[in-house]
């Protein structure tokens, strides 16, 4: 019974520190981030790698946001991140790499001139919204989706004001846009039709920028 006692306290001293650990780094976060803005957020997969096509997609991102006078934010590791993160610092952008720590340590990639550490994964979501004018949605996998989908979440429900959203690669996306208009919205009716606005999808890295232009203004 003791020993139980003692881990119990134990739990609830880590637990009290952990807070100040939590509030260090959104401190951390938001003045290593102050100067981003206006930020566009990329998201796609760590497993797209040269020559894969989309790595060259990726890369036309970064550049093309640099050049439209964006700073480029990434997850900061490898893959379509990496793409990202090179092509704004080839166009001498801010190229922004928010880095997680994970127990299979993903190393940051060399192309990010501004790198911030998190060892929360929610610290570093409220650090893409909130640095954030808009999202472009690369093909990934589970951790692409719950970016795409909390970003139309909070927007739906007007948890934060409207950006837009744009997923590049129609044909990556055709099924799951497929399935929110005739599942989610036809024949369930889980959605609003307005929501359909929510979210653009295009093929062109230019018109993806071009569609964040015409609503943000710098």
């Amino acid at each position: 019974m003791p020993e139980r006692q003692y881990l119990i306290d134990d739990f609830s001293v880590q637990e009290s520190w952990r807070i100040f650990r939590i509030i260090s780094e959104f401190v951390d976060g938001i003045e290593s981030l102050s100067v981003v803005h206006p930020g566009v957020a990329v998201f796609g997969s760590s497993r797209t790698r040269e020559p894969d096509p989309l790595y060259d997609v990726g890369r036309q991102v970064g550049r093309l946001l640099a050049e439209n006078g964006f700073s480029a934010i990434t997850g900061g590791g490898p893959g379509a991140m990496e793409a990202v993160n090179r092509g704004a610092a080839e166009a001498n952008g801010k190229s922004v790499g928010l880095c997680i720590q994970l127990p299979k340590e993903q190393a940051a990639n060399p192309y990010a001139n501004i790198k911030v550490y998190f060892r929360y994964f929610f610290l570093r979501k409220v650090m893409f919204v909130k640095h954030s004018v808009a999202y472009i949605i690369l093909p990934g996998g589970f951790g692409t989706l719950d970016e795409l989908f909390e970003a139309l979440t909070l927007i739906q429900t007007h948890r934060i004001r409207p950006f837009p959203v744009v997923m590049l690669g129609k044909d990556y996306w055709k099924d799951l846009v497929s399935w929110i208009k005739k599942t989610m919205l036809s024949k369930h009716g889980m959605i609003e039709p307005d929501d359909l606005d929510l979210f653009k999808v295009t093929d062109d890295p230019a018109e993806a920028v071009a569609a964040i232009k015409r609503i943000v203004v710098l």
